[in-house]
């Protein structure tokens, strides 16, 4: 169905697999069509609680595809940055939990994409990086918003100024990372996390990431008033009500997106 991904769903848990390993599943505008039309699938499957992105064989994605790029003119390179950034902030905006399975490499449009989920878990041998201005030119998918989000200004300048690529465990260590396993325990190790995540009222889980995410931008004064917004909105779901009489009555609840 998808030229350039792998797609499938188990039980409420999809994933996402980027295969173009002779290119080390490096982003080229089939890629990004790809995940823009699986993005819409997943966002219509009411059934889907959690969605994994990860790479087909030794890399996750080794950035975007500098072949194609490398003739592009100003025009181009500004619709090609313009939509694979739009792909990204998509992701971004998913109503479910995301989590990036980085397996290898994460290189540019690759570092890019596990940033724009919602918690990155990385094999030991996975390498990050931002090597754009080694090539002449910019991050162009979020790069330079969400790495200094992530690991703040100056450590993001270092990296992507100087263009260097860094390990797993420094990556860790900076914030980029949020959890470090062993390679052979990267899939189940995610699995876990996503189940611990799919078991919660969906609705409810989808409302603490817009509350965090829209409060991250503001001021706390803000940032608690988009909380009062999506605390309320629980309020008016039957998820709400079953979950409080599962609590009460001493039993699992059984929550239905509704």
């Amino acid at each position: 169905m998808y030229e350039t991904l792998k797609y499938e769903v188990n039980g409420n848990i999809a994933t996402v697999t980027i295969s173009r390993e002779q290119a080390l599943n490096a982003l080229n505008r089939q890629v990004l069509e790809d995940l823009d039309k699986v993005l819409d699938e997943i966002k219509s499957d009411k059934d889907v609680r959690g969605l994994i992105i990860t790479g087909a064989g030794r890399s996750f994605v080794a950035g975007a595809d500098i072949a194609a790029m490398s003739t592009m003119n100003e025009q181009e390179g500004f619709d090609f940055g313009v939509f694979g950034a739009g792909v990204f902030r998509k992701i971004e905006l998913l109503d479910i939990p995301v989590i990036a399975a980085v397996n290898g490499f994460a290189l540019g449009g690759g570092c890019e994409l596990a940033m724009a989920t919602d918690y990155i878990v990385a094999s030991e041998k996975a390498k990050f990086g931002q090597p754009e201005a080694g090539l002449g030119i910019t991050p162009g998918f979020g790069g330079t918003q969400r790495l200094a989000r992530k690991i703040g200004v100056s450590k993001a300048k270092e990296l992507i100024f100087s263009a260097r690529v860094t390990g797993a465990q420094e990556a860790y260590e900076l914030g980029l990372v949020d959890k470090l396993v062993a390679p052979e325990e990267l899939m189940d190790t995610v699995n876990a996390i996503m189940a611990s995540f799919v078991k919660n009222a969906p609705i409810a889980v989808a409302n603490c990431k817009k509350a965090i995410d829209e409060g991250y931008q503001l001021d706390i004064d803000g940032g608690v008033r988009v909380e009062n917004k999506y605390f309320g909105k629980c309020f008016a779901t039957e998820d709400q009500k079953e979950g409080m009489a599962a609590f009460l009555e001493k039993r699992p609840a059984e929550f239905r997106n509704k």
